[in-house]
């Protein structure tokens, strides 16, 4: 069953499982949770990654041992998808880069807003910052390019956008996105055994919050 897959090294902790895009990504790294030994498990746009000690186990062993688990993926359910119904606010100061998104495109705040309101998103996968969230759904007439000058400053739990995806800022940092809204709800919380909210494969519905 390994044949389906090409399993190569990633440094001299990790290997890296070439499988493709799609699902296929997302049931692994679950399915692959029910092993132990991995010190990490993270999908990316075309693979799954897995890291391991090499102070307790060789790299062979490693190989061996995730080839093993590889061999078992007939047995694999389909992913497991939680769903996140996130209130957010949008434009204004949450929101500085909508009304010239809107502009660009020849439409109403209002009819973005919306756009993004009736959306089911995917997060298709982490990375950039810890915890900022690559959601994959949406709709193509959205169509936004980076700025020109990424901001030295973007809060936790901004809205980004550009062409084909939505980004969800999960701790303050940097970034080149332009910014839609703000996520009310907390996308990072140190006192959760999994601090941030967000995982692969996880669904996401964005909701504009009712005025207090």
């Amino acid at each position: 069953m390994t044949a389906r897959f090409n399993v190569v090294a990633c440094g001299d902790d990790a290997l890296t499982i070439r499988c493709g895009a799609g699902d296929i990504r997302h049931s692994l790294a679950q399915h692959l949770v029910g092993f132990p030994g991995w010190t990490q498990i993270v999908p990316g746009k075309i693979d799954v990654t897995v890291a391991f000690d090499p102070h307790t186990e060789r790299h062979g062993d490693a190989k061996a041992r995730l080839e093993a688990a590889l061999q078992t993926v007939d047995a694999m359910p389909p992913p497991i998808a939680r769903k996140h119904v996130l209130d957010a606010e949008f434009g204004g100061e949450a929101g500085p880069d909508l009304p010239a998104l809107a502009a660009r495109l020849g439409k109403a705040e209002e009819q973005i807003i919306h756009v993004l309101e009736r959306q089911t998103l995917r997060v298709d996968m982490l990375g950039f910052t810890p915890g900022f969230s690559y959601l994959t759904g949406l709709d193509p007439a959205l169509v936004s390019d980076r700025l020109a000058n990424p901001r030295a400053r973007v809060a936790a739990g901004s809205i980004g956008l550009i062409s084909g995806q939505v980004g969800l800022y999960a701790l303050e940092g940097p970034g080149g996105w332009p910014i839609m809204g703000r996520i009310l709800t907390p996308l990072f919380d140190r006192a959760r055994i999994d601090p941030f909210l967000m995982a692969p494969g996880d669904e996401v519905v964005l909701r504009r919050a009712s005025p207090a």
